[in-house]
């Protein structure tokens, strides 16, 4: 396992072996899959504190029924299976890496734990391995466990067996936290790196809010609605000082850890928020509106006709000031759900939603 310790010091050193380079063949980007999209609808929702649903809009369009509203940005992509949701996000990642290694000569993700990391498996095959420009990445993570790295619940352990240790990424790019230290100074210590990393330009910084700019943010979601390790009515949800903040009551264990706090999260230029199975549909169900996006026969006849059906969902102050986690994350450029069917079974009945 390789990285680089976010011990400051004066640089920051690899403290393990790097993972092997891997060479395969590419096959067109047609034969990797035909057509994966089941349904797809796109969604601006309230995913900043405070700010209110307002009149989501039904429609139809030539990419397939599209959902807005007239607040924060965000788009939803219901993929048929778990492994069409892998593949789109895939491409998404593999698009997005292109671009930021063109523009700015990195690109810098941000990895969380829990079953995100499988969904990526599709970038260490065929086209992706041998197009991405893996020279260029730099890896960091939303949040850590205060173990050590070989430890079963390291985020950084998992990510590197199913995705790090297959790809040809330097050593000296990937991030990860200094676990010889408490949560306390594993924390000040990773957000010292991050700010000498924004100073010498690896990070891009936000002349919105002055934080960090991540070029993708890649989220995964536990079933009570929690990102990173912010959980539910937890006060570390409203934490706006700290770009990096330590918890040492996790609700889930192991108790100790480090995560990025909000203001960081969403000041990234891409977020991806990624949901499979059926055990994520109630909580997607309830931070996408599901109640609202439920539609009757009738509705969806007149979606058919091209006649918009516009519902208000304007929350109330307590429900606004009680939002799940994953409702309060948004991104300074483009928020993408990523879902299966599974995961979006309560949103909508996904029939409704076929291409034609």
């Amino acid at each position: 396992m390789a990285s680089s310790s976010c011990t400051f010091t004066a640089t920051l050193r690899p403290s393990l072996t790097p993972p092997p380079a891997l060479h395969r063949s590419p096959p067109t980007l047609q034969s990797v899959v035909s057509n994966p999209l089941a349904c797809s609808l796109r969604l601006k929702t309230a995913s900043r504190i405070g700010v209110n649903r307002e009149k989501p809009e039904y429609r139809t369009s030539s990419a397939g029924h599209v959902i807005t509203t007239e607040k924060a940005k965000g788009k939803v992509r219901v993929l048929d299976s778990e492994d069409y949701l892998a593949v789109s996000l895939a491409e998404y990642t593999a698009h997005l890496s292109d671009k930021f290694a063109k523009q700015r000569g990195a690109f810098t993700v941000v990895l969380s734990g829990g079953s995100l990391i499988k969904s990526l498996r599709k970038l260490v095959e065929a086209p992706y391995i041998d197009t991405v420009e893996w020279s260029k990445w730099h890896v960091f993570w939303v949040d850590e466990r205060v173990v050590p790295k070989d430890h079963a619940d390291s985020n950084y352990k998992l990510a590197y067996d199913g995705f790090l240790s297959k790809v040809p990424i330097p050593p000296g790019n990937i991030y990860s936290i200094n676990d010889a230290l408490s949560p306390e100074g594993a924390a000040d210590d990773y957000e010292t790196c991050l700010k000498h990393l924004v100073k010498t330009n690896i990070i891009d910084v936000s002349q919105a809010t002055g934080l960090p700019k991540f070029d993708l943010m890649l989220l995964g979601m536990g079933p009570d609605g929690h990102v990173a390790s912010l959980f539910p009515r937890h006060p570390l949800v409203r934490a706006d000082k700290q770009w990096v903040a330590f918890i040492k009551d996790s609700p889930k264990p192991p108790p100790e850890r480090i995560t990025f706090t909000f203001p960081v999260i969403n000041s990234s230029v891409n977020v991806a928020l990624v949901a499979s199975g059926a055990g994520k549909a109630k909580v997607v169900n309830e931070a996408l509106g599901g109640d609202d996006l439920s539609l009757d026969a009738r509705r969806i006849e007149m979606i058919k006709a091209g006649k918009p059906y516009v519902v208000n969902v304007v929350p109330s102050a307590d429900q606004s000031s009680d939002l799940l986690p994953v409702e309060m994350v948004s991104a300074e450029g483009e928020l993408t759900w990523f879902l299966d069917s599974e995961a979006a079974s309560d949103l909508l009945t996904c029939s409704y939603w076929m291409f034609d």
